[in-house]
This record gives structure tokens, sequence and C-alpha cells, in this order.
């Protein structure tokens, strides 16, 4: 039958409708790739420095192990979590200004936030200093507790450099300097394997040479970071040092204590799993066990946090520079990415599950109690896919004050309670207290996602507009 011109031109427009959203679709993953993709190598790079200290300590002995782990998890573990946090205002802050065409601001926002984290590490540093007593109150053994405080006095360096480095991060990335970041962690990584081998291996020098080692590999990326901003100028958004830090202080340390609070909760969730499963019985083993799962989970979520930089420098960008549906389609093309991404790891981890744990343990009871401990950690892997994207989503349109509830009654209210319950009174051990958390993840999970589905986009570009007016008045002035 013979078409008439009328279906012949709808046939044609329904074609070039497809052709176009096809090519919207890859221009928009090409754009995501570029940021995510050097963003992933350097959160991978940045994560492996603190697991390849667990690896190699792990071959020295397992309350080494043990005291590497729980030191990594969670005293530097919850300062990491306080820091990032807190440096994640300037995804929101750098991102929407950068998007509003005003670059000198980013210079003067990165050295607001290092005046405002400076600060919080002198506040965190009693965390290090009592860390022997803060973890027996929390119900790790007196054995992990002693070994772990003394490792954590001789990582108190580190500390100071996550200050530093987290805003200088948020800074590039803004601007998707992202590959001269990638460089620097890889060849930091490089000489970190190596000095990791010979002070803590070779030269026997054990938990003080692992300090030596991770405090030296932070502090080479702070200051090759810096370097590049000075010399390089970064296009206009690096002027000098500037009195204009000093100013606005209170609305800056707002948004940064409710991104240190919404991150925090997210980072220290999961931190939880190993400070309760120091109350089982023989400890160290579940502790090790975890611990390892832990470190494979940490890599993965290096490409999920990758993504999460990705679309929070693309949502801050749109709605920075009024492009509301723009920023409404980046959130759809990158959950699909992740959620793929998510489901051949989840793949990975579950082929490799009886071979994994031998990288980390010559310990036949860890190494048993890890692969039995797997298929959860399958699971985790698999939402790390989709939710660490729905809180980019968060950061890039300023959203952080509602996702710290949200995480509050997702994680605390409902997933910890539920863990401890599954763990100790049903007495699935490590398994019921992870397996409880997991049901904390996805409950938060879907709340995201029905938040990021009904949100006015509109309105959130016009926000985003009048946030940069308010906070780049007095830096335009001068």
């Amino acid at each position: 039958m013979a078409m008439d011109g009328g279906d012949k031109a709808a046939l044609l427009e329904k074609h070039h409708h497809l052709q176009v959203e096809e090519n919207s679709w890859v221009n928009e993953s090409k754009r995501l790739w570029k940021i995510s993709g050097p963003a992933i190598f350097t959160y991978i790079c940045q994560y492996s420095l603190g697991a390849l200290t667990q690896v190699f300590t792990g071959q020295v002995g397992e309350i080494e192990l043990a005291a590497v782990s729980v030191e990594n998890s969670v005293i530097a573990g919850l300062a990491f979590g306080v820091m990032l946090g807190m440096g994640s205002a300037l995804e929101t802050l750098c991102g929407q200004a950068y998007g509003a065409g005003q670059l000198r601001m980013l210079g003067i926002y990165m050295q607001r936030s290092w005046v405002i984290l400076l600060t919080t590490s002198l506040f965190l540093l009693p965390l290090y200093i009592f860390a022997p007593p803060i973890l027996t109150l929390f119900g790790e053994s007196p054995e992990i507790s002693r070994a772990a405080g003394k490792f954590a006095l001789l990582m108190i360096p580190q500390l100071f450099a996550y200050a530093i480095n987290f805003p200088i991060q948020k800074f590039l990335q803004s601007q998707r300097k992202l590959m001269a970041m990638a460089w620097i962690s890889a060849a930091v990584l490089v000489q970190h394997t190596f000095f990791s081998w010979l002070l803590i291996l070779k030269l026997e020098w054990g938990l003080t040479g692992a300090a030596i080692t991770l405090n030296a590999s932070w502090w080479l990326i702070v200051l090759l970071q810096l370097l590049y901003i000075f010399i390089t100028k970064s296009d206009g958004a690096w002027s000098g040092f500037s009195w204009l830090a000093f100013q606005d202080l209170f609305s800056f340390v707002k948004l940064s204590l409710a991104s240190a609070i919404m991150l925090c909760l997210e980072f220290w969730y999961l931190m939880v799993i190993i400070v309760i499963a120091g109350h089982l019985d023989n400890p160290v083993i579940p502790v090790d066990a975890i611990s390892i799962c832990m470190n494979i989970n940490g890599w993965d979520a290096m490409i999920s946090i990758g993504f999460n930089a990705a679309i929070s420098v693309r949502v801050s960008n749109e709605l920075g520079a009024g492009n509301a549906r723009a920023a409404k389609f980046s959130v759809v093309v990158v959950s699909l990415t992740t959620i793929i991404i998510g489901v051949i790891c989840t793949s990975i981890v579950i082929a490799t599950r009886d071979v994994f744990p031998y990288f980390f343990t010559s310990s036949e009871a860890v190494a048993k109690e890890t692969t039995r401990l797997s298929f959860l950690l399958a699971l985790t892997v698999l939402l790390n896919g989709l939710q660490p994207v729905l809180s980019g989503v968060a950061v890039g349109a300023g959203w952080q004050a509602i996702v710290a509830y949200i995480n509050i009654g997702s994680y605390y209210i409902v997933g910890l309670p539920l863990g401890i319950v599954l763990g100790f009174v049903f007495d699935f051990g490590a398994m019921g207290i992870w397996g409880g958390m997991i049901g904390g993840i996805v409950l938060q999970t879907l709340i995201l996602i029905g938040i990021v589905a009904t949100r006015n986009w509109d309105k959130e570009a016009s926000e985003a507009e009048s946030r940069v007016n308010k906070w780049g008045g007095s830096v335009a002035n001068h």
C-alpha cells in the first residue's frame, strides 16, 4: 500500500526526532565520560594509597592488618568523610559560578574552604590523639584498639593533607581540569607502591613504615596540585591569595556543614559495620574479613564517586547557566550508565569470591569468612551503581540539607537497628549486621529516586542563579 505525503512526513519527522535523541544521548555520554573517566582514575589512585598500605601490612600479621584497617576505616574514615563533605560545598558553589561565567569566584571559594577545613582539622585532632579509648568505647577489642591508636597518632599529618586537598580537587573538578589530577595521582601511587614495599616489608619498619609512606604520599599530591594551580593560574580562576577568603564565612560554613552531614552519614554508615563486628566472638577474624570486603567495596565506590563528581559538575554547570532541561537529561544518562557498570562489577565480585581474599591475607580463616561475605559485598556493589550518583545530583543542585535528613532516617533509624537485630538477636553475625544495613541503603536509594523524578528543574535553575548572585556580589565589586 502506497504512503501518502502526510504519512511520509510523519515518518521522517519521527526518524529525525529519534536521531536527535540518539545524538543528544551520545553527546551527553561523551561529556560525562570526559569528566568521570579522569575523576574515577584519580579517586581509584588516591583510595589505593590506603588500600595498598593495608595489603602490605596484611603480609606482616593479623594484628597489623586489623590496626591499619580500623585506623583507615574508622579514624581516618571519619576524618575523610568530614573533610570530603565540608569540601563538597565547593561542588555546588564552584560548579554554579563556573556555569554562570564568574571564574574569579572559584579561587576565593577555594580559599574560604581552606580556612574552614583547616579549622575543622583542629577539632578532629582529639579523635587521633585519643583513638584507643574511643575505639574501646565503641566496643573494639583492647588489642586492636591499642595497635590502631598507635597508628592513628602517626597518621595526624594525613588529616591536614585532607584539609588542603579536597578544596583543591573541587576547584579543579568544577573547571573540568581533571587530567592534571589524574597524572599527579598516578605518579604518586607508583612511588607509594615502591616505598611501601621497601619500608614495610624489606626494611621491616611495620606500622611506622606504613605511616611514613602514607603521609608522604598524601602531602606529595597536595604540593603537586598546588604547583599546577599557581603556575597555570587556572585560566583566571586563581588570582592569588585574598582577604576576601574571610568574608561571608558564616553562609559558607552553613552549606559546608550540610554537605559534611550528608556525606558523613553515608561514609560512617559502612564504617560502623567494622566497629559493631568488634563486639562479635573472636573479633579479629570478622573484623579482618569485613575490612577486606570494605576495601573492595571502596575501590568500586571510587567508580561511583567519579560519576558522582561528573553529574555534580554537569548539574551545577547547567543550572548555573540556566539550562534546566540539559541538567535533567544529564541525570537520566548517568543513572542508566552507572546501573550497567554496577551489574558488571557485581558479576566480577561473585566470579572471583574464592580468589580475591588471598590478595589481602595469608590467614585461611580470614579468607574463608571473606568468601562467605562476598554475596553481601556483591549486593552492596550493585547498589553503589545508582546511590552515589543520586547524591551527586543533590550536591550539584544544592539539596544537601534534604539528603542529610533522608540519610538519618534510612541509615540510622532503619538500617543500623535492623543490622544489630539480625547480627546479635538472630545470631547471623557479620552477615546479619551487613544485611540489615543494606536495607537502609535500598530505602535511601528509593527515596532519592522519588525526589529526583519529581523535582521542578526550572525552579532549581533560578535558585542557582540567585545563589551565584548572592555570594558573587562581594567578589565582583573588588
